[in-house]
């Protein structure tokens, strides 16, 4: 039986062969050191957890919620972004709840996207930034992850040269999975763009907080004439550690929000009530614990930088985001990110996400989550240091992905 066209557009899940070996090492006793999934390991704060338990326990609160958010929560990210941008938004029509940020951004690709349109994606780039837009029937073009100079030429290029014409521009800045970090400068010259040539630009800020050595990330929309053409993706899942909550915002243009909202009326009800009333809680209440698991991330980075470094393999230090994305040593570059993130399971107990899972550009790299504690990635460092002290037997006995074809 043939594909179904959505499926059919879909290459594999590369993630799900490292996630296979992963499992059966561990179910031969093996002790993986798992930095693969960006799955936060810090507890969610307590006083957003006895927040849901309250709500929970108030019989008025199980039933349907609101596809949109309940006012108070849109309310609340409303205030978080004239408290920490500057910028002021409508939360009754700027501002929408989303079932995660990846949700969102796969809706709003529904809302917005016909057959054929094509839409501007870095490459390396977080898988749903490209494939909601594919799913939706649309066409990707590849753009640089880096916010620089080439990246305008190649912006430049694409517009010019593309038929049809591209309908939008996704950008991630603190980049998954390469760290990468814009300054509102870059977002300027963006969003003048964007509105030169009309282009949709929707940006994905879920790292707005986890930044290093005091330099906050911007938002693109505290760039003058962004509410013309920008929507911005966050999320609760970093910054209070509710990756399971299930719980991200859509802000910006009017226009595109209530596209937005108009097909997630159709699918969803919402999330469960007490865990909108507990992110409008984190969001409104002490912000102490932002700092406190920010800096949990800085020690283990640094940790990491420098264990991995001593081992044998350099990793730049990444200055946002909750990942290192780290080239792949060079005796072992010609196997390929996802041959190496295999042979690192076998051979070092140690688990990393290949970086062609984010797109061909990424196949030298290998994105490494800070998701295991100090002594953990300390254990990791060592597990390297034999492997790679190890390396010219090791590749003695390892065929090349080039040389098995």
């Amino acid at each position: 039986m043939n594909e179904f066209y959505s499926v059919r557009r879909l290459p594999p899940y590369v993630f799900e062969q490292v996630n296979r070996l992963k499992a059966r090492a561990r179910a031969g006793g093996a002790d993986i050191v798992d930095l693969g999934m960006g799955n936060p390991d810090l507890p969610t704060p307590a006083h957003i957890v006895e927040k849901l338990a309250d709500t929970a326990r108030r019989g008025d609160t199980h039933g349907y919620s609101a596809s949109r958010g309940i006012n108070g929560l849109r309310r609340a990210q409303a205030a978080y972004y004239d408290r920490r941008f500057g910028v002021k938004v409508d939360p009754d029509s700027q501002v929408i709840v989303t079932i995660g940020s990846k949700e969102g951004f796969a809706n709003m690709a529904q809302a917005i996207t016909g057959p054929g349109d094509v839409v501007l994606c870095p490459n390396p780039s977080y898988p749903i930034h490209g494939f909601g837009f594919l799913m939706a029937g649309g066409v990707i073009r590849a753009l640089p992850a880096a916010p620089n100079e080439d990246y305008f030429r190649a912006l430049e290029r694409a517009v010019m040269h593309s038929i049809p014409k591209p309908l939008a521009v996704v950008v991630c800045y603190p980049s998954n999975p390469t760290a990468h970090v814009a300054d509102l400068d870059f977002y300027r010259d963006l969003v003048s763009f964007a509105r030169r040539n009309e282009l949709i630009v929707l940006s994905d800020l879920a790292y707005s907080e986890v930044y290093f050595d005091g330099n906050p990330p911007p938002s693109i929309l505290q760039a003058p004439g962004a509410m013309d053409v920008a929507v911005e993706f966050t999320s609760m899942s970093k910054t209070f550690s509710m990756a399971g909550w299930r719980i991200g915002f859509a802000v910006g243009n009017e226009r595109l929000i209530a596209a937005l909202g108009r097909v997630k009326s159709y699918l969803d009800y919402g999330a469960f009530t007490p865990v909108q009333v507990a992110a409008a809680a984190a969001l409104n209440g002490p912000q102490e614990c932002i700092d406190e698991m920010r800096a949990v991330y800085q020690r283990r980075r640094d940790v990491m930088v420098d264990c991995f470094g001593r081992a044998g393999w350099e990793i730049p230090p990444p200055a946002a985001s909750m990942f290192a994305w780290a080239p792949i040593p060079e005796k072992f570059r010609g196997l390929g990110s996802l041959e190496f993130s295999k042979l690192l399971i076998e051979k070092a107990d140690v688990a990393v996400a290949p970086g062609i899972g984010f797109g061909e550009h990424g196949d030298d790299y290998v994105r490494i989550a800070l998701v295991e504690n100090e002594q953990r990635i300390r254990q990791a460092g060592r597990n390297l240091r034999r492997f790679l002290e190890s390396a010219d037997k090791t590749l003695h006995n390892v065929v090349p992905l080039s040389a098995a074809r």
